[in-house]
């Protein structure tokens, strides 16, 4: 491997690097999983007529990445869905409007947009404080069960209180810090397709957790009795399709997933895979290892490919009633501490890279790898033969520090402590997210497709001494949404998931994830990511069907998300049109209908969803 730039470069020299050793660089709070800021507190009186013996107090509202900050809000926290009513019947009445407000963990202005002033008549519902209750509902013969669990509860404690009674999800999102009601609001999903043969189990859904319901409670406006009342719709009720993922332009206080028997699961990780091999075009040589190989034999796949490196983090799970004697058994979730917390040195390097070495991204990107491996297989012949700067970061203290944790390439346990690997200390990373919807047998040419642009494009960007990318791409796989997991006779898919099936193509059952990470504030990122987004846009439309990921970056113009007006008016809504039945126009008349005052809704929301 390279060095990454030289001491004479515009990049993290040695010298410089020594010199940080001190002091942290700026914007290392990315590294520590802060909620800013710290305290909330009341610097004026209440909103008038504001309902009594709710908690009530003024915060700003900050989101994963830290791109979207406010002033301070009037956010509030009530204790039961009946507070939750009294809330939004005195908004109704007062010409406000009300967010609900789970972890934060999430990256599109969903909720509330950047900047907004302090003056501004909403007032964000805090979930997690106490709408957190859950139960076991029933267990039924087939082997499944129901959770009934309210909005702010985490997918954390909701995994971990369904796994105490043996049951559990085939797939969900790595970070265990999501809300319920965020999570379903925006078609959280995790990586998983059946592999050849497989046949999975009743319960187990390969879409969204947003499929997975069979029941929720959402504030509705009712016409008759002039104000906003909860309304429990089962799966199979017209309103409900529309309410599975409704991007926040409604309030769900409750719901009811399905559940499966809990599978233990084996995780593999490789870091010997070169990306020309993993990301082949198709017809590659026999014998080479295809992302598309690696899903037919297990379904379950993720690979992270750190900028400006040739080998990807590929992550492989496997159903393992029993522990294979290669694999060391985990008890719980969150088991790569190496990417939790940055060692000192590594974080220090971050630090420089926000505070203006830019260039330094190849370097960033060969230690994140190197830091991987050691971790993982505790192979340190590499950061040998690397050069200087990379020792000076990966000392023989931090590769001590690795090892001495064990190695983590071949894991065993329960399904939930496999699933949930990303804590909220991780590096906070701003990304881009969109799925393509394809065949089965189309899936390794749209990663082989994406991959070249990619490596192409950022050669490109780094010609003209630009470095927009010093994170990673993150591919995952997926099936589409099948409402029939759900149990519930008459049930339809989510209206607006990104996992929704085209009803004129039925041989299209795939979906590919596609994410770029990288620290929020580097230079040309949201032209790179513009760049991304034309291509995957672009993509041929008989072997693709692009959506966007609701809750990361789309939309992107030369200097921000969010913002493209002829993405935002015509090419979102177009993708969940394409092939005809209900979608886009079902879902957004149903949501008018059940909040025509749009209480429940903001401007970005309103100008998305018309």
């Amino acid at each position: 491997m390279t060095d990454g730039p030289s001491e004479q470069s515009g990049g993290l020299s040695r010298r410089r690097l020594l010199a940080s050793s001190a002091a942290a660089g700026g914007g290392v709070w990315l590294l520590r999983g802060l909620v800013r800021p710290g305290s909330a507190y009341a610097a004026s009186a209440s909103p008038p007529g504001f309902p009594a013996g709710i908690d009530v107090y003024q915060r700003a509202y900050e989101n994963w990445a830290g791109e979207i900050r406010t002033d301070q809000l009037w956010t509030c926290a009530p204790r039961g869905p009946q507070q939750v009513l009294d809330v939004v019947n005195w908004a109704h009445g007062a010409g406000w409007t009300v967010r609900a407000q789970g972890q934060r963990h999430g990256w599109a202005p969903l909720t509330v947009a950047d900047g907004t002033p302090a003056a501004t008549r909403v007032v964000l519902l805090d979930t997690t404080a106490h709408l957190t209750a859950m139960s076991l509902e029933q267990r039924a013969a087939d082997g499944s069960a129901a959770v009934r669990v309210q909005a702010g509860a985490s997918l954390e404690t909701l995994l971990r209180f369904a796994g105490a009674s043996g049951y559990g999800v085939a797939s969900a999102p790595a970070p265990g810090d999501l809300s319920v009601g965020g999570a379903l609001a925006i078609g959280a999903h995790g990586t998983a397709v059946a592999a050849v043969g497989e046949r999975p189990s009743a319960g187990h859904g390969l879409g969204s957790l947003s499929n997975l319901v069979t029941e929720l409670t959402a504030v509705v406006w009712d016409g008759q009795a002039g104000r906003y009342v909860l309304r429990t719709v089962g799966r199979a009720d017209p309103d409900c399709d529309a309410l599975l993922t409704h991007l926040g332009r409604s309030l769900i206080t409750e719901a009811v997933l399905r559940v499966g028997t809990d599978h233990h699961l084996r995780c593999q990780s490789f870091v010997d895979i070169p990306a020309a091999e993993l990301f082949a075009a198709p017809g590659a040589p026999a014998g080479t290892r295809t992302l598309a190989g690696f899903v037919d034999r297990t379904g379950r796949v993720e690979a992270i490919w750190f900028a400006f490196t040739d080998r990807p983090w590929l992550k492989v799970w496997s159903v393992a009633a029993n522990r294979p004697l290669a694999s060391r058994a985990v008890d719980g979730p969150y088991n790569y501490p190496f990417s939790d917390s940055l060692p000192e040195p590594v974080a220090r390097l971050a630090g420089d890279l926000v505070s203006g070495a830019w260039a330094s991204a190849p370097l960033f990107g060969q230690v994140q790898y190197l830091l991987t491996k050691v971790a993982l297989t505790g192979d340190i012949t590499d950061v040998l033969l690397s050069g200087n700067l990379v020792r000076d970061v990966l000392t023989g203290d931090v590769l001590t520090h690795l090892l001495a944790g064990g190695l983590r390439s071949d894991l065993w346990g329960a399904s939930r402590d496999l699933l949930q690997y990303v804590r909220p200390t991780t590096l906070r990373e701003t990304a881009n997210g969109y799925a393509v919807l394809t065949r089965r047998a189309d899936l390794q040419w749209v990663v082989s497709q994406f991959a070249d642009f990619y490596r192409t494009l950022l050669a490109q960007y780094a010609a003209r001494g630009e470095y927009p990318v010093n994170g990673q791409v993150e591919i995952r796989v997926t099936g589409l949404e099948d409402p029939s997991v759900s149990g519930v006779p008459g049930a339809r898919p989510p209206l607006l998931s990104a996992l929704r099936p085209r009803p004129d193509r039925p041989d299209v059952d795939t979906a590919v994830w596609i994410d770029v990470l990288s620290l929020p504030t580097t230079p040309a990122l949201h032209r790179f990511y513009r760049d991304i987004e034309r291509f995957l846009l672009a993509l041929d439309g008989e072997r693709a069907t692009v959506r966007v990921e609701w809750s990361k970056g789309w939309a992107y113009t030369d200097t921000a998300a969010w913002s493209d007006p002829d993405v935002l008016a015509r090419a979102v809504p177009a993708s969940h049109r394409a092939g005809g039945g209900p979608g886009w126009d079902q879902a957004v008349a149903a949501l008018d209908r059940l909040d025509p005052h749009h209480v429940l809704s903001s401007p970005f929301l309103d100008a998305l969803l018309r």
